[in-house]
């Protein structure tokens, strides 16, 4: 689309321009775009480039997706209102437009993931090394699942098609998570053909565990789409001892870290309700309120983010394996198999820390409410919200689950309004929704 990736376009030209009255602007020295997208070491710094634009601080996907969600669902509190942008989002309704800052940097962030995978998985089809290739194509398309996937949560319609100087014309949000599910089975035949090169694995940021990765996501986006048949199989073939996370140091930051928690002047968490009403809300004994927040008794706010912003290096999960139960949960409650959907749900509920690999655990008893479908899925839906905390899935939880769409009851959007960058390029974007 034309200005998905006008910032490119902008440094092209920037570099041109300070080159003054050179009259040979070319570097013999530098590789083309055809070459880096050409070679296994080009494509795989192309590739690396992708989850480093994913996590890249207040601009990048996690930060948005974790301010967007958490603000229209009200997990989270407004700490200063002069940040405009996170403000209109703390108030909802028609304070959201599209000059929102948070929005259109995550529309623009995730086109830009989409079309740099894009680049990699077609370029990564014609290598020589197929086990080489299928890292690469794994590796990218994880996050291009993720990013269409955020589209498709929080926009109606998502744009058919992603590329430089494009007016892509628009699709229902449920064909952008067939997609995304598209993307990911395609990865998963690659890899099931042609096995990831250990050559491959050695050339990319350590955390990522690809397989498993691939079939959470396919089992995330199929429960998304409805398709829990589908989901239960994929969250089933996840190993659930195993982590898949982004790293982080000094130079690339946890984003959730830098941006709001260091400097409690962005977001915090709300309080230990976590944002849900009476009923719903955690008890106190649960041990998930104090992995995802602590309690800051010398200055306010009290609540404060710990879990996975924490600290400068903290690693944010691709998926946690308890959501992989989740899905196996809810996937049992909607075929009215409520005996196996009990039996998940309660490995969550009675989880110790010590038993999951991130240590989040309930530590709570089993479920003992009626053994009805309605309320055994508004537990898997509390459990949801309590251990998927400040994960970014909440609005779409909420839709699938039934929650109120009434304004400022549970949530204060339900979808959001198309960013004026868009609108203004482009002739085919949708109208906005009411709420």
């Amino acid at each position: 689309m034309r200005t998905t990736h006008k910032w490119t376009l902008i440094l092209a030209l920037a570099a041109t321009a300070v080159t003054g009255c050179q009259k040979d602007f070319s570097n013999p020295n530098d590789a083309t775009l055809d070459q880096t997208l050409g070679s296994p070491v080009g494509l795989t710094g192309v590739a690396v480039g992708i989850q480093k634009l994913y996590a890249n601080g207040r601009a990048g996907s996690i930060y948005n997706l974790v301010c967007a969600n958490g603000f229209s669902t009200f997990e989270l509190s407004n700490r200063n209102t002069g940040n405009v942008d996170e403000t209109n989002l703390f108030n909802g309704g028609q304070f959201v437009d599209g000059n929102n800052a948070v929005l259109a940097n995550l529309w623009a962030n995730n086109m830009k993931v989409i079309f740099d995978a894009n680049n990699v998985i077609n370029n990564a089809e014609k290598l020589g090394d197929k086990g080489y290739a299928s890292g690469l194509i794994g590796y990218a398309t994880i996050f291009k699942a993720m990013a269409m996937g955020s589209l498709a949560e929080f926009w109606e319609q998502v744009p058919d098609s992603v590329g430089i100087g494009l007016q892509p014309k628009f699709v229902a949000r449920s064909e952008g998570y067939a997609r995304a599910i598209a993307a990911l089975n395609k990865a998963q035949a690659a890899i099931a053909a042609n096995p990831i090169s250990a050559d491959f694995l050695g050339r990319i940021p350590g955390g990522i565990d690809i397989p498993n990765s691939i079939q959470a996501l396919r089992a995330r986006y199929n429960g998304f789409a409805g398709n829990h048949a589908a989901a239960l199989a994929a969250a089933s073939a996840v190993t659930l001892t195993v982590r898949s996370e982004m790293r982080f140091d000094a130079i690339t930051p946890n984003p959730i870290f830098n941006v709001s928690t260091a400097t409690n002047n962005v977001f915090q968490v709300r309080d230990s309700s976590m944002g849900l009403p009476v009923g719903l809300q955690p008890v106190a004994a649960d041990r998930r309120v104090p992995f995802y927040m602590s309690v800051n008794t010398a200055a306010a706010p009290r609540w404060r983010i710990n879990g996975f912003g924490a600290a400068l290096t903290t690693v944010w999960p691709v998926y946690l394996p308890s959501e992989m139960t989740l899905i196996r949960a809810e996937a049992f409650a909607r075929a009215n198999d409520l005996t196996n959907a009990v039996a998940e749900l309660n490995k969550v509920l009675t989880k110790k820390a010590a038993g999951d690999p991130f240590g989040i655990g309930a530590d709570l008893p089993a479920y003992s409410g009626a053994n009805t479908q309605a309320d055994i899925l508004t537990e898997i839906y509390r459990n949801r919200c309590i251990e998927l905390y400040m994960q970014g899935w909440k609005m779409e939880d909420m839709r699938r689950f039934g929650r109120s769409n009434a304004p400022n009851v549970e949530k204060n959007r339900n979808f959001y309004p198309y960013p004026f960058r868009e609108r203004d390029n482009n002739p085919n974007t949708p109208a906005d929704p009411t709420f």
